[in-house]
């Protein structure tokens, strides 16, 4: 009997993954920022629906399963079959090469190739699976907060300390917090590399941490202690944790959040007309405005039992079709080659929705060429949790800044070893 599963409980998720498969089963791992998981269930059941020999199960988990239980997992020789992951690279040991499995090859690398090399070992040319979407990091405002303050919106060149000062005056008048940003070492290396950040040396391995990130950090911690920012955002967790912001500024509780285009389908489902909301591209600092490129992948693991069923459900996830409905209902700027290609015709009627996208599309030709390079670099998530935790812990009062450099260095040479 064809039968798909969402499971809500995470400790359930995990338990589940961890168990052999059946012939038959492909089991898959997914988080959701918005309302993908319901899009995600629909296209699944009708692909049960045409295949009743194979038994597809959906792991409805938080993304901190996938960022902290699956490695341990994987490392295991253990998982789910499929995962929906942002950490590609650094767990690309573990993917699965559907190359060979696929029906048609060629198709994936004309319509996935340009990121085909985020989520595969270094010098392959393995298919491990797709991007489910394209993102870009970037700042959305409060515009009903900021019209009711009688402050004006800065401009598209407006750098990290002016929207500090005119988020401040903001929240000073309407009594909210000024900014965020989210818990996440990737959030805050946009705005690293905007003030000159390199965490790529010249062998390819991480380099110390550089006066660039300095500049934005030291700026970050500052705003953190004056109130400038929510200082709980990112001293409500330990270690690496990644913790968004987004339910603050749902919540209207947030002038200016910086975040990335994943916000956006659960903006529009929880927002409302409750206030209006813009997409402000990514703040500059002394060398550039950039955000951070990236997405989820969902990628094939090579411990599955049943590779031939695995790529029968690729296959069907990666279809023009199931693409361009994927992308059009869970509002998320498409992977596909062909697809973004096309007329992506998005369901919403919400214009700030449309809006937001838009301007995304148009900030990605922003991106500064080292942030470019790091969705593709291995080390990248090594850097990413080493900043998070060090800085967390500098906003607690429990280090100085300076140590937490050292320390920061100290981590990543610990993670990368004899790498």
């Amino acid at each position: 009997m064809t039968r798909m599963k969402s499971i809500g409980a995470a400790f359930a998720a995990v338990l589940l993954s961890s168990v052999a498969a059946h012939a038959g089963d492909v089991r898959i791992m997914w988080y959701s920022d918005g309302g993908e998981g319901e899009v995600i269930k629909d296209l699944l059941a009708r692909f049960s629906k045409a295949n009743p020999d194979v038994n597809v199960i959906l792991d409805e988990v938080s993304y901190d399963v996938v960022k902290e239980q699956l490695p341990v997992q994987l490392e295991a020789g253990k998982g789910p079959d499929i995962a929906r992951v942002t950490n590609l690279k650094a767990q690309a040991q573990h993917w699965l090469d559907l190359r060979p499995l696929l029906a048609d090859a060629k198709y994936w690398d004309e319509n996935f190739g340009a990121q085909a090399d985020w989520m595969r070992p270094d010098g392959s040319n393995a298919i491990t699976g797709f991007m489910t979407q394209l993102t870009l990091t970037g700042g959305f405002v409060n515009k009903t907060l900021f019209e009711q303050a009688g402050v004006e919106i800065p401009g598209p060149k407006a750098t990290w300390d002016d929207w500090a000062a005119a988020a401040r005056k903001v929240a000073d008048s309407q009594k909210v917090f000024a900014m965020a940003i989210d818990r996440s070492g990737h959030r805050v290396s946009g705005p690293n590399i905007s003030y000159g950040a390199n965490y790529i040396a010249a062998d390819g391995k991480p380099a110390p941490i550089d006066q660039g990130s300095k500049e934005f950090l030291s700026r970050f911690v500052k705003w953190n202690e004056d109130g400038t920012v929510n200082k709980d955002v990112w001293v409500s967790a330990a270690g690496s944790t990644y913790r968004a912001a987004a339910e603050d500024f749902i919540n209207g509780g947030l002038a200016y959040y910086y975040s990335g285009s994943w916000q956006v389908s659960g903006f529009a489902q929880k927002i409302g007309d409750s206030f209006d909301w813009i997409m402000a591209g990514s703040p500059c600092g002394t060398v550039a405005c950039t955000g951070m490129q990236g997405g989820a992948g969902l990628v094939a693991v090579k411990y599955t039992k049943n590779p031939k069923d695995v790529a029968k459900v690729m296959d069907y996830l990666a279809s023009a079709d199931v693409q361009k409905e994927f992308a059009e209902r869970s509002l998320f700027i498409p992977a596909h080659k062909g697809v973004a290609a096309g007329q992506v015709d998005f369901k919403t009627d919400n214009p700030h929705v449309k809006a937001a996208l838009k301007a995304f599309v148009e900030s990605a030709g922003q991106t500064a060429a080292p942030a470019m390079k790091l969705p593709g670099w291995k080390w990248s998530d090594a850097y990413y949790s080493a900043i998070v935790a060090r800085i967390s812990q500098v906003i607690a009062g429990e280090m100085k800044l300076d140590d937490a450099y050292a320390r920061i260095d100290e981590d990543i040479k610990a993670k990368v070893g004899g790498n």
